[in-house]
Order: structure tokens, then C-alpha cells, then sequence
């Protein structure tokens, strides 16, 4: 796989290239406090699409309407664009949700990738303290230089992409422990290939975390996540096991 004009940057540093287990507990539905931070959406991660154009949610003491809108042939999900893209507020609690957990994990930088999950990913940061965070960039950019990327393949975007981290970036996470973030994760295709970017960097990646886990493919105990999304399927579609046969997912 073409890295960069640069191999240095595709080296992890001796004993980073394994993802460092989080000593968080399993997926969590439950605060400090004790109230729920997140309502499961009804009906199971994976049920049958019935007509419906919305999804209401609760996110702590926040309620919102997604919109249901199809994917892929017999597949629906509930749509969280202009919440992540758009709502501060709901932006800001999620954050705060997510960064009172990761608060006992040792992080030195956040990474996310363009553009949804930017606002989120600057959020937690700044709740962390952190006075910079990382982006992969979807495209190679003329005034980048040198960089490293790695391939993804996401639900929501047609065809396979790349994650791109500019040369400067790749300097900046070598030697730090990452926490990747994102706003959904399905299969995890996306997490992945920011972990996989992260260690090319020479990082390592100490926890992975999203508002929402959907559907049911995604098995993580590191994972840490605030609530979840069914995946909507025309009645009758097939699964391979337990697990959809996606085009690709993030």
C-alpha cells in the first residue's frame, strides 16, 4: 500500500503496534450517577423496515428525531447528519457523556475522520484538556507533502476511500496514545482504518469511542459508547449468520 513520500512515517515505534486493551467496564448504558444516559432504540439493533421516515431518540436528558433513510437495497438507518453536523447542544452533552469515561483512560490526542464527527472530536478534546486533535482527511491534498493513508469503505459513502494524515500530524501522534473517535459505529470498517492510520504513525491506539453502536456486527469490550441504533432491513433479507452482508460500514 502506497504510504508517503516518506517511509519513516509508516514505521511504528518499537511495542506500538498493538492496541493497548481499555480498562473501562463493557459498553455502558449508566452514568456515575447512576441515571441512564441513553434510551435503547426499540425494537432490537437489526428489525424489519416498516415504512417508517423517523427514529426519536433520547440522549441524556436530550430527545431527537433521526430520520430513516436507505443506504443500500433492503437496508435503512436512522440518520444522525445534522445533529453531529448541526446541534451544539446535542454535540456538547454527548461530549460530556463520553469524556467523563475517558477520563480514567490515559489519552494523550483524539483522531477522528472528516468531516461528521469533527465537531465531536474537538468537544472531547477540549474536555479533556488536549490542546490539539487529530483529522484524517478524506483526499490528498496538494499542500500536504509527505503524509500516510490507509483505505476505507464506509455504509454511508459510495465506493472505497482514503484516510489521509499530513506529515505533520504523523510527527505529532508518534509515541502518543490515541483515542479515535466517531458518531456511529456498524461494522467498524471506519475504526479500523483510523486505528490501522494511527499505528502507521506511529501511534497507539488506548480506546475507541462513538454517540452510538448500530445494528449488531460491532464486538468490542473496549468500546465505549453511549447508546444504540437498529439497522432497518426490508423483510426477508438475508443475513450471513448473525451478521449482514454490508457493501461496507463505518
Amino acid at each position: 500500500m502506497h504510504v508517503s513520500k516518506d517511509e519513516r512515517f509508516s514505521q511504528p515505534l518499537s511495542g506500538l503496534g498493538r492496541e493497548e486493551r481499555s480498562t473501562l467496564a463493557p459498553p455502558f448504558m449508566k452514568d456515575h450517577d447512576g441515571p441512564t444516559l441513553a434510551k435503547p432504540a426499540p425494537g432490537g439493533p437489526v428489525r424489519p423496515y416498516l415504512g417508517e421516515d423517523h427514529l426519536d431518540v433520547v440522549v441524556g436528558n436530550l430527545k431527537r428525531r433521526l430520520p430513516v433513510v436507505k443506504v443500500e437495497k433492503g437496508v435503512w438507518i436512522a440518520s444522525d447528519a445534522n445533529l453531529i453536523l448541526g446541534d451544539g447542544v446535542f454535540i456538547q452533552r454527548c461530549a460530556e457523556l463520553l469524556a467523563s469515561r475517558l477520563k480514567r483512560v490515559p489519552i494523550d490526542a483524539v483522531l477522528t475522520a472528516e468531516a461528521k464527527a469533527i465537531p465531536l472530536a474537538f468537544a472531547v478534546s477540549s474536555l479533556l484538556g488536549k490542546e490539539r486533535f487529530l483529522v484524517a482527511r478524506k483526499s490528498v491534498k496538494k499542500y500536504m507533502g509527505e503524509f500516510v493513508e490507509e483505505e476505507v469503505r464506509s455504509i454511508t459513502t459510495e465506493g472505497r476511500q482514503k484516510l489521509v494524515l499530513p506529515s505533520e500530524d504523523a510527527v505529532f501522534a508518534r509515541g502518543k496514545r490515541i483515542c479515535i473517535i466517531d458518531d456511529v459505529v456498524s461494522t467498524g470498517a471506519t475504526l479500523d482504518a483510523l486505528a490501522r492510520l494511527a499505528r502507521k504513525a506511529g501511534g497507539r491506539v488506548v480506546s475507541k469511542c462513538v454517540i452510538w453502536k448500530e445494528g449488531a456486527w460491532y464486538r468490542s469490550r473496549s468500546l465505549v459508547y453511549i447508546g444504540t441504533l437498529p439497522v432497518f432491513l426490508e423483510p426477508g433479507t438475508r443475513q450471513a449468520g448473525k451478521r449482514l452482508q454490508l457493501p461496507g460500514a463505518g
